[in-house]
């Protein structure tokens, strides 16, 4: 095991070595941000002082390095409409997105796996012809759609929720939290809803495919005729089964949710770090914009580690190439 952990771990770190190259080179070549902060009346020593106090006056390949050491130190540097350090910006907004993106998580596992099983145990059924129906119409819909629907519907329409904002927020251990609010819990269930959709989809699919293969097994044949009670088989031996596929590509999910949920944070005006982004991109804060990719990096590479683990827990024969010890 701690063999398959250190090689997994080395592999995570030449990753992001070549994503730090990408990125930084990538986001630099893009745009000139001097003339966003110059004013008309800026002549040349103006520009000349401009780039000098920004740090572009030094040769791309020097800014790398900079960037690379400092990195290393876990600085990731200024942002340049802010001031302050790029990391710190992060960490402000980063509470909003992973609340946003954990309740996205918990109503997908919440409705989709009991949904996918149901399917599965009762394929020919009207109600997992539905229930694929829907998995069908919530994956193939785009996000930005789904909330202006749900905002024209139970907002403007009804008058059930509040379509932008985060609510009141209680602060539990440094961290602003809008979930432990009543008033927070209804600005957060419509984001969480539409952001929630396509996870809930691939669930009930994957969850329904793992219980067509499983559930004639000769093992789960084997129970039965043991005299094991199906509620055992099925909340034991076939669950565990059909987790293993789940937990892979909601693991890859959850890193693209928050990564990606710009356009859940934009629509609903949710103050996460998508936001930020946008607001940094419409001003061209390299720092800022490269910070959040480099950040986002990471996060998918800590987390494709950690279902890498899970997985190879799950299922002992992962961590040997697929052979029996």
């Amino acid at each position: 095991m701690a063999e398959f952990i250190i090689r997994r771990a080395l592999q995570a770190l030449l990753v992001l070595l070549v994503m730090t190259l990408l990125v930084f080179f990538g986001v630099n070549v893009i745009g000139n941000p001097v003339y966003i902060f110059a004013s008309s009346e800026c002549d040349q020593a103006c520009l000349t002082a401009i780039i000098e106090d920004l740090g572009l006056d030094r040769p791309i390949w020097q800014q790398y390095l900079t960037f690379l050491g400092n990195l290393l130190q876990g600085d990731l540097g200024k942002s340049f409409t802010h001031g302050i350090p790029a990391l710190a910006l992060i960490f402000e907004r980063l509470p909003a997105t992973l609340e946003l993106a954990f309740a996205a998580l918990v109503l997908a596992l919440g409705a989709g796996l009991p949904l996918g099983i149901y399917a599965g145990l009762r394929p020919e059924g009207w109600g997992a012809k539905l229930i694929m129906a829907f998995s069908m119409v919530a994956f193939s819909l785009p996000v930005f759609w789904i909330g202006l629907i749900m905002i024209l519907v139970f907002s403007v329409q009804l008058g059930w929720m509040p379509s932008v904002g985060r609510g009141e927020t209680v602060d539990l251990g440094g961290l602003e939290l809008s979930f432990l609010t009543l008033d927070g819990l209804h600005h957060l269930v419509m984001p969480a809803l539409t952001l929630s959709l396509i996870m809930m989809a691939m669930v009930i699919r994957l969850a329904r495919a793992g219980m067509r293969e499983v559930l004639f097994s000769d093992y789960i044949k084997f129970a039965r005729a043991s005299g094991i009670r199906e509620s055992r088989i099925l909340g034991v031996h076939l669950l565990k089964n059909i987790l293993i596929p789940i937990v892979t590509v909601l693991g890859m999910e959850f890193g693209g949710v928050i990564a990606f949920a710009v356009v859940v944070e934009s629509i609903f005006s949710w103050p996460g770090v998508g936001k930020m982004l946008i607001d940094a991109i419409a001003v061209l804060d390299r720092p800022l914009i490269v910070a959040y990719l480099i950040f986002v990096v990471f996060m998918f590479v800590i987390l494709n580690l950690l279902v890498d683990i899970l997985y190879s827990v799950l299922d002992p024969r992962i961590r040997f190439g697929g052979q029996e010890r």
